[in-house]
């Protein structure tokens, strides 16, 4: 039964966030917010959406493995999987403006983030936390990254106004959206590990796993449409944005409403993390593209992640 709960929540978390993203988007377009931040914003969040209900669920739980190693594992399942995938249908190129700003404030958090846990295990101490307060500064600094995407399609004038007539449709699939996010978010998360408890294994090597993937599904099935059409940009910028806002908002508010301890072996998936957010960052800037022989590298590095944590 847990197994057939945990396909339905994933079932549930995939559908239900993009049912929340066309009727938020909808509704934005009625209110005249911009396209441009519509993409940027309730796109990038609503692909989040699987890993924030989780990990938050988690986190009232009490289960602070799964609210980490989700994120963790989202993060490194976007860089090198989805991204890894989507370039082998078609070469990966984004716009300097991604590369230059989105993708360097996106290894800002991780190094934020590394900053905030790291300091008690250079003391000697056997775990780090990831208090409230340092939730609340994550918060802060996805609060000023906001800013700094609308500051700049301010000075651009980039301004899109669409004629459309609200409609009653639109309301009811944000409601039922964020319903069935949260209600597949609380699935994932007792099947996943009452899963683990009866094979015996950990709840940080699930979260890392097979609740990262599936998470990861909205994210996965974004880029490749999008690399499928042509528009690479936007395969590497939803990734990306999905990224910043997991560890800005889906940490942020985790640990604000309750402080994530952090073992050793978290803060080595964080470093693992840092590493590959360097790499894919160094392939994108080499060349200004992602090609097959760079996707191969990425998927292989992730299967042997996966080996890696399977086996510690």
């Amino acid at each position: 039964m847990s197994y057939i709960l945990l396909i339905i929540g994933f079932v549930l978390l995939v559908k239900c966030a993009d049912v929340f993203v066309d009727g938020s988007s909808n509704l934005a377009k009625v209110l005249g917010v911009p396209t441009l931040i519509i993409g940027l914003t309730i796109v990038a969040f609503g692909t989040s959406a699987p890993e924030a209900a989780v990990s938050i669920t988690s986190s009232i739980k009490g289960q602070n493995d799964m609210a980490l190693g989700n994120v963790v594992g989202s993060n490194i399942c976007n860089t090198l999987l989805v991204l890894g995938v989507s370039a082998l249908f078609n070469p990966l190129k984004a716009k300097k403006q991604i590369i230059s700003k989105d993708f360097l404030f996106c290894l800002l958090s991780y190094l934020v983030l590394f900053v905030m846990v790291a300091g008690p295990f250079f003391y000697g101490a056997k775990l780090g936390v990831l208090s409230r307060s340092d939730g609340l500064v994550l918060l802060c600094f996805l609060s000023v990254y906001l800013y700094s995407l609308i500051i700049n399609i301010n000075k651009r004038d980039l301004k899109i106004k669409e004629e459309r007539k609200f409609s009653i449709k639109d309301i009811i699939y944000i409601i039922f959206g964020i319903a069935g996010i949260i209600l597949g978010g609380n699935l994932v998360v007792d099947s996943a590990t009452k899963i683990a408890l009866s094979f015996g294994i950990s709840e940080k090597l699930v979260a890392l796993t097979i609740v990262a993937l599936g998470t990861s599904l909205p994210e996965l099935v974004t880029s490749i449409v999008a690399a499928k059409k042509g528009e690479t940009d936007i395969a590497i910028g939803n990734v990306i944005g999905s990224n910043i806002f997991n560890i800005c908002f889906i940490l942020g508010m985790s640990g604000s409403i309750k402080q994530i301890i952090v073992s050793i072996e978290s803060l080595i998936d964080i470093v693992f993390m840092i590493i590959c957010g360097l790499m894919v960052y160094l392939f994108s800037i080499k060349n200004s593209r992602i090609g097959n022989k760079k996707a191969i590298i990425m998927i292989g590095m992730y299967v042997l992640y996966t080996i890696y944590i399977i086996y510690r």
